[in-house]
Parts: structure tokens; C-alpha cells; sequence
């Protein structure tokens, strides 16, 4: 007996009710789109007749480049819909499906199948041009997380009375983005607005113009949809962010990657006969459409990969601003998120982003779109094109937040980005990676290709003060030793100029140590000046006026306790191989933040 769904050709093709048909794979062809995208094409069989024009959407591919879905094996599909072509031929469009039985369980081609002809058992002709196949039995709840309802049949087969959202007026059928493609030309999506930019003008040699983009997402997928100077006109000031719209009569072409992380093979313009219409009913339209990354897993990904990620927000940084290249005053603000693989990441927002940005307590954000770069380690940069959503209603948002409130709050995050200096406390936010100085050489920091930073917190037990001091050229940039010509004069070799006078600089090694361990440590200027208490210019007069007060002040300056951040590299010389721990900031001891981190290590501890 076969386990084929008999009949399941026909009933794709027409209105007849059918749930989970099970079919054969006969072939699957791959198929380059001009703009380098990749579809691919499968002819299936029911074991009576066969049908070669399927397609799969693009969230499927991976079936077909995992060597899953292959000729002979079987295979059951969950949501699909039927287009019909401007020519009048009909394909279907895979939404999804599960590959029940490898090939080489089944062995070979299931029965002898002839390739179906339309009409040839009077199939019924659809009553739109493409019409989505609704849910047998319409069912919705809530996800095993108790979350929001959705529907758990959507794509589905059904008799036609159970039809889905008509556009107002009785338009045609709301078909999902998945199916959009640009050989159809009537069709209305129901989608909701995850994304909506400014308005962007420019000017050229043939003439000027302006536009403005939005992302739209429904249960299918998602698209990125652009318009054009009448167009802005007509629709910007209705569109509202969040919103779900009727959406039909655009004019789709093959997507150009370059300006955006959509996925999806094609992109929308908006024309004189597109029609935007707000829909009330939001039910069953997601928030948006993500592909979450761990936060854990940016170390191992490409620079300049656009990704996206949820975290909780641990911390906020005030907003900055800063001068480009060209001028142009920019708004910046940096926020640190925190996930379940118990690492942290920093994420910079610009412009009226970082601006508007105002959320107190820890809460979580989801951000898509994201760029990831490696300045720093791994950080993350929002660019206009980003969505970044405060609190999402959204499965994997509950998840983060059950498991923060139960866990995630008392551990120590580790950050993928390196801190350019700690914040001013030791407690558990920003972006310090905390270590004890045991860790330091337990866990082989510095050793790898690029140089590790970590914040400790230690006490002095030792400064050597021969040769802390040097002679350095007083230009304003310029820190290099000068040579003193004995003649009034001090020459520097790289500004290749002499001068009558010099700066003092400090070059200061120590020894810090705390619990476990003691670490020497090379301390520049500013951190220099922090751990002795005096600037280099008043130690410098008092070494060469009163080296009892000079040595008092290092005497002064033992045992007394700092936040260090410090850069473990190892380096060699003279063939020797040796960690060079250098002194990036030194911070005073915030006892009551750093009481609480150390009540969350204690806590930490407990639970294991």
C-alpha cells in the first residue's frame, strides 16, 4: 500500500479539501536568479500523476543545500499556495514542509506517474488568481511558553466558506508575501509595518527626487517596500510603524541586497495604482520576522554580517555626540545586551534612535538588522535600517525574560566587545570583563592573535620607581623620548626638530596583586598619575629638588586598592615568549557596587 496521499496532485491544483499531503520528490532542480539568489524547483508525485511546477520559498532552500530534500524521498507538505502565472499556468509555492522518509528508505519511484493535465478530472478553476489554502479546522492557542496566540494550520487546505480576510469592499483574496513574485499582478497582502525610514531627497544630473522605505512582515515572510516622490506624497503620513495595512497592486522586481538585509528574493515599489489600506483586525500578523543570533555565536561570524539579536538590556551609556568626516554632528548612544549563552555585547544606536532612546529597569530588546563589527572584539552598530523593539510580544522574548529573572540576574556576563575602560563602580554592568588575576593566566588570556582586555580589582604591593620618568618632546602630539644635546637644547628624532624644554612623562612598572595572585604590570601617563596621586610634572621637579619626598610619595602610593583595566598580550624578545600586561585605566574601588557584584558571584556559586 503506498503512503502517498492519492489524489494530492489535483487537490492542490483546485479547491478541493486536502490536509498534509504526503508526496514523492522526483526532482530538484536549482535555479540562479540575475541577482544571484537561488531558487529551486521540484517535481513531485502522488504515485498517479506527477506535477513539475513546485517551488520552494526561500526559507526552505536550506532543505535542498543540506542534501535533505533529494529525488525518491518522501515528503509531507504543511502550508503551500497556489499562483497562477499571467500565461495561466499554475505552481505551487512550498511554505513548509518535513521530509518524512529518506531516499534510501524508499529505494525508488513510487508507482508510475503520469504528468498531470489541468481539466482532465474537471478540476475546479480557483476563484482568484492566487488563492492561499486556509485551515481545515481554523485553531489557535497558545505556544508551550504560554505565549501569544497564532495559528497552528495557517496554509492549510479548507472548503471555501472558511476563507481568509478580504481586503474592505470585497477585494481579492489576501494571498502571503511568500508567494509574491512578478509575474502576478493581482494580489493584496495583509502585513504589518516593522520598519518605517524618514523621508531621504536627493539631487543628480537628472533631477531631483525624493523617497522613503518601509518593512512589512506577515506570517510568510517578509519584503522590503519603497516609494517615490507622489508616492511619499500620497502615502508616508498614513503609514504608521507597527501598523498592519492592506497592501496591493505594487510593482515587484528582483532585490537588490546591497540596500537591504530583507530576506527575501524580490522587493516592492509603490505606483499610481497602489492601494494601502489600514486593516483593524491585527490577529495572527507577527511583530516581525527574526532569525535570532546568540549573542555567544557573533565571535564566530563575519564582519559586516547583518544579524540580528534579543537580549536584556543591562546597561545604557549617556548620549554622545561627535563630528564626521564631513562635518555633520551625530548623535550616539551604546547599550549593552545580555542572553542566555550568559555573554554581553554592545550595540551602538545613532541619530534620533540614540536620542529617543529611554527605558528604565532591564528590559529586552530585540534589534534586526544589525551590523556586526569588529572594532573592539565583536560590537553591533543599529543603522537606519535597523528595527529595534523594547519588551516584543514576541516567543523568544518571554524565554529571555523568564530565564533573566530566574538565572540570567545573578550571573556575571562575559562581553564579546572589549571595553575601552571600566565604568566608574566594578558592579556588574557595562562591558567589563571581570577576572581575578589566577583567571588571568588559568584561562591562557592573551595568547591567542589579538590582544584580551579584563578588569580586575587589586591592590598595590609594589612600585619600582628607577626609570619611571623620562624626557619627552613637549609638542602637543608627541610623546617621544628627546635626546638632551648638552647644549641647552632637547632634539626629537621624530619630529625631527629640537627644543629649549621637555615634558615629564611616566613609564611605571608595578606588581598588583589580589586573593589568588600577583601580576607586574606596566602603567602609562594617566593611569600612572592616578595610582601615585602627583602629575608627572610636579614628580619630575621633586626628583631632581627632594628625593625624600619623591620616595615618600611612592611609599604612600603601596597597598592601596584600584579597579584596573588591563591588555594581556604575549609577546617575544630575544626569543623569550612573555605575557606584557599593560594598564589601560585605573578606577577607585566603589565599595557598595563592588559588594554587589561579589554577592552575585556568591549567588552564582550557590546555584551550582
Amino acid at each position: 500500500m503506498s503512503v502517498l496521499t492519492d489524489g494530492a496532485i489535483e487537490a492542490l491544483l483546485s479547491e478541493k479539501i486536502i490536509s498534509d499531503p504526503v508526496l514523492q520528490a522526483l526532482n530538484v532542480r536549482k535555479l540562479e536568479n540575475a541577482n544571484g539568489s537561488t531558487r529551486y524547483r521540484l517535481a513531485v508525485s502522488d504515485g498517479k500523476h506527477s506535477l513539475s511546477s513546485a517551488m520552494l520559498s526561500t526559507q526552505l532552500n536550506c532543505l535542498a543545500e543540506d542534501n535533505q530534500l533529494v529525488p525518491n524521498c518522501i515528503v509531507v507538505i504543511k502550508r503551500y499556495v497556489t499562483n497562477i502565472l499571467k500565461d495561466g499556468r499554475r505552481i505551487i509555492v512550498v511554505l513548509e514542509m518535513d521530509i518524512i522518509k529518506s531516499a534510501e528508505d524508499v529505494g525508488g519511484r513510487i508507482g508510475n506517474p503520469v504528468p498531470y493535465t489541468e481539466g482532465q478530472n474537471k478540476a475546479p478553476q480557483p476563484a482568484a488568481n492566487s488563492a492561499i489554502r486556509p485551515p481545515l479546522q481554523q485553531q489557535t492557542g497558545s505556544d508551550d511558553k504560554g505565549n501569544r496566540p497564532f495559528n497552528r494550520d495557517f496554509g492549510k487546505k479548507t472548503s471555501p466558506s472558511a476563507s481568509l480576510p478580504s481586503t474592505p469592499g470585497g477585494g481579492s483574496k489576501v494571498v502571503p508575501i511568500a508567494s509574491l513574485n512578478p509575474y502576478q499582478s493581482k494580489w493584496t497582502i495583509r502585513a504589518r509595518v516593522t520598519n518605517k525610514s524618514s523621508i531621504r531627497t536627493w539631487s543628480n544630473s537628472r533631477g531631483d527626487g525624493k523617497l522613503f522605505s518601509m518593512e512589512i512582515v506577515d506570517e510568510s515572510g517578509e519584503i522590503r517596500v519603497t516609494g517615490f516622490n507622489q508616492e511619499v506624497d500620497k502615502f508616508f503620513s498614513l503609514i504608521e510603524s507597527g501598523k498592519v495595512y492592506y497592501i496591493s497592486k505594487g510593482s515587484l522586481k528582483i532585490a537588490n541586497k546591497q540596500y537591504t538585509s530583507v530576506k527575501n528574493d524580490y522587493e516592492m515599489t509603490l505606483n499610481g495604482e497602489t492601494s494601502i489600506i489600514p486593516c483593524e483586525d491585527a490577529g495572527g500578523v507577527p511583530v516581525m520576522q527574526c532569525d535570532f543570533v546568540p549573542i555567544g555565536d557573533l565571535e564566530s561570524r563575519d564582519k559586516d554580517a547583518i544579524v540580528d539579536v534579543i537580549g536584556v538590556c543591562k546597561s545604557v551609556d549617556e548620549l554622545t555626540r561627535l563630528t564626521t568626516k564631513t562635518n555633520r554632528e551625530v548623535s550616539k548612544r551604546t547599550v549593552n545586551l545580555m542572553d542566555m549563552t550568559g555573554k554581553m555585547v554592545t550595540v551602538t544606536l545613532w541619530g534620533e534612535e540614540a536620542e529617543k532612546f529611554n527605558v528604565t529597569g532591564e528590559p529586552v530588546i530585540a534589534i534586526k538588522g544589525a551590523k556586526l563589527s569588529d572594532y573592539g572584539g565583536r560590537s553591533l552598530s543599529a543603522s537606519f535600517s535597523s528595527t529595534m523593539m523594547i519588551n516584543p510580544d514576541i516567543p523568544e522574548a518571554y524565554k529571555l525574560r523568564g530565564w533573566y529573572d530566574k538565572e540570567g540576574h545573578a550571573m556575571e556576563a562575559q562581553s564579546v566587545t572589549e571595553a575601552r575602560g571600566p565604568g566608574g563602580g566594578g558592579g556588574g554592568g557595562g562591558n567589563t570583563n571581570w577576572k581575578t588575576l589566577a583567571d588571568v593566566k588559568t584561562e591562557h588570556l592573551g595568547h591567542g592573535e589579538k590582544a584580551d582586555y579584563f578588569s580586575c580589582t587589586a591592590t598595590v604591593v609594589y612600585l619600582r620607581k628607577e626609570n619611571c620618568l623620562y624626557q619627552a618632546c613637549p609638542s602637543q602630539d608627541c610623546n617621544k623620548k628627546v635626546v638632551d644635546q648638552n647644549n641647552g637644547m632637547f632634539r626629537c628624532e621624530k619630529c625631527d626638530k629640537e627644543f629649549p624644554n621637555f615634558k615629564y612623562r611616566l613609564i611605571l612598572s608595578a606588581n598588583i596583586a589580589d586573593y589568588g595572585d600577583n601580576q607586574w604590570v606596566t602603567c602609562f601617563q594617566e593611569s600612572a598619575e592616578a595610582i601615585l596621586g602627583q602629575n608627572a610634572a610636579y614628580l619630575g621637579q621633586l626628583k631632581d629638588s627632594n628625593e625624600s619626598a619623591f620616595d615618600e610619595i611612592f611609599q604612600q602610593a603601596n597597598f592601596n586598592t584600584f579597579i584596573f583595566r588591563n591588555r594581556v598580550k604575549l609577546e617575544t624578545y630575544n626569543d623569550e615568549s612573555r605575557i606584557k600586561a599593560t594598564v589601560m585605566d585605573v578606577k577607585p574601588v566603589d565599595h557598595r557596587e563592588y559588594s554587589k557584584r561579589l554577592i552575585m558571584n556568591i549567588r552564582k556559586l550557590g546555584a551550582q
